[in-house]
């Protein structure tokens, strides 16, 4: 039984590995971008709609609403970044049906490099926000004397996104792959299902989590419903 898709070696030249965490990234990135290509080449606005588009305006909807909830006052800015690192996570896991995938999120270093590209666009959008000067007095409040801690906050919080999305897909193919073994003929399609279903949940949390620290990076709030509202 293998813990990670990292030890699914396809091919190997001396240090060079070709294992399945690449394999099935670089896979799940061509289907997602073949199938936008594809979903959006007929964009219709009127009532005649295809059920691929009614399916993407459902999904985008529906991200969009969670970054208003929340509070960051224009989701359409962020919709992209966060979109994407939602629909990945949760690709990730519904292809679990396919016989022989194995999802690249049960890879330490697929998830660490999700954790990157949050580490790093949270100080963009909150420079973006507020300027560079605005985003770094923030390390300094409520005193100076917090500087240190709210740069170790910085790191840990990158690295608990890594280890918790990691932890929960990893153990989560495990207790499948004993349950199928014990029992293969009463568990799969429930556990598959239950699978699934943990899959989506961790990249709804991802995302979530993902999507306060830019919060905070900004200060964005709602605005405030005036007297007319």
């Amino acid at each position: 039984m293998r813990l990670s898709p990292d030890q699914m070696i396809f091919w190997q030249h001396g240090f060079l590995k070709l294992n399945g965490t690449i394999v099935f990234t670089w896979g799940l990135m061509f289907v997602l971008v073949a199938g936008s290509i594809l979903v959006t080449r007929k964009l219709s606005p009127g009532l005649r709609r295809s059920r691929w588009q009614n399916l993407l305006e459902i999904v985008v909807t529906a991200i969009n609403e969670q970054i208003k909830e929340v509070g960051l006052r224009q989701p359409e800015k962020y919709l992209g970044f966060l979109g994407t690192l939602f629909l990945f996570v949760a690709m990730a896991s519904v292809f679990t049906i396919v016989p022989g995938y194995e999802p690249p999120t049960g890879s330490l270093s697929t998830t660490a490099a999700l954790a990157i590209c949050v580490f790093v666009a949270v100080p963009l959008f909150g420079i973006e926000d507020r300027g560079l000067g605005g985003y770094l007095r923030a390390y300094l409040k409520p005193t100076f004397i917090m500087l240190p801690f709210n740069i170790i906050s910085e790191l840990s919080r990158t690295l608990a996104l890594a280890v918790r999305l990691f932890g929960n897909m990893m153990s989560g193919t495990m207790i499948l792959a004993i349950l199928l073994t014990i029992t293969p003929f009463v568990f799969p399609i429930a556990m598959s299902a239950l699978g699934l279903l943990t899959g989506m949940v961790q990249a709804y949390i991802f995302s979530i989590l993902a999507t306060v620290y830019i919060a905070a990076a900004t200060r964005a709030r709602k605005p405030e419903p005036g007297p007319e509202d």
